[in-house]
């Protein structure tokens, strides 16, 4: 019978095949964070950003009852990167907006924003907003595709892209903008034992929304969204 060697949370190799592994030896962490990202990848392939990014939101799972709130015509083309980093544990970055601002003052949320007119498209606004917001060099970012828009209730259709950030990244939270910059692992945000639903009244109309709890901080409303939206696609997608 052929020995076994220990590895972390349990599991066991079986040392007849210690061969066929990497020199340095065998990093189960290392080997997850490679099949999430080909797993993202495959996901997105071939993904593009809408012609029309309110057709597209409004042809997705968008509940009837917010329906209501969305006014098509004054609605502001926005983009927000997903940046993903992580050898041996894939973690998504997201932000802590500023308690001073006029406008989601102290949320949870991925770098963005509306679309200037200097940008050529949603990737550039993402790409930039990045910059401004936490200083990301964008060449640093190598881009995996994008989900299907979001139309929030408070007048915006975000395009979210998604990117792995490359070594050697390094990230700033800008002052007015945003008081935090941390990360949250993956598997965390894309576990529907970790989403809450919630209710609420929003302009005279009764809307659901998810929170996501990673130690002291709530990531909820569009963020919690576009997460999820993001972890039934690649569920989907690996059921193919």
């Amino acid at each position: 019978m052929a020995s076994k060697i220990s590895l972390p949370g349990n599991q066991h190799l079986n040392a007849s095949i210690l061969n066929l592994l990497p020199a340095g030896g065998y990093d189960p962490g290392e080997k997850c964070a490679r099949l999430m990202r080909e797993r993202i990848l495959t996901a997105l392939k071939n993904t593009a950003p809408a012609a029309d990014p309110v057709a597209a939101a409004l042809a997705g799972d968008l509940p009837k009852r917010a329906r209501k709130l969305i006014r098509q015509e004054t609605l502001v083309p926005a983009a927000v990167l997903i940046p993903l980093v992580g050898a041996t544990d894939t973690e998504v970055i997201l932000t802590r907006r500023a308690g001073h601002l006029k406008h989601h003052a102290g949320q949870i949320s991925f770098p963005g924003g509306r679309l200037e007119k200097q940008d050529a498209g949603p990737l550039a606004a993402a790409l930039r907003e990045a910059e401004e917001e936490i200083g990301l060099d964008p060449a640093c970012v190598e881009i995996a595709g994008y989900l299907t828009p979001y139309i929030t209730i408070t007048g915006y259709v975000v395009t979210p892209v998604v990117g792995f950030l490359r070594n050697g990244y390094t990230v700033a939270a800008d002052q007015v903008e945003v008081d935090e910059v941390f990360k949250v692992p993956m598997a965390h945000l894309l576990n529907p034992e970790n989403w809450v639903r919630r209710n609420r009244e929003f302009m005279g109309v009764p809307v659901t929304y998810y929170e996501i709890h990673w130690q002291d901080r709530n990531i909820w409303g569009a963020t919690a969204a576009m997460l999820i939206a993001f972890s039934k696609l690649l569920s989907k997608n690996e059921k193919l």
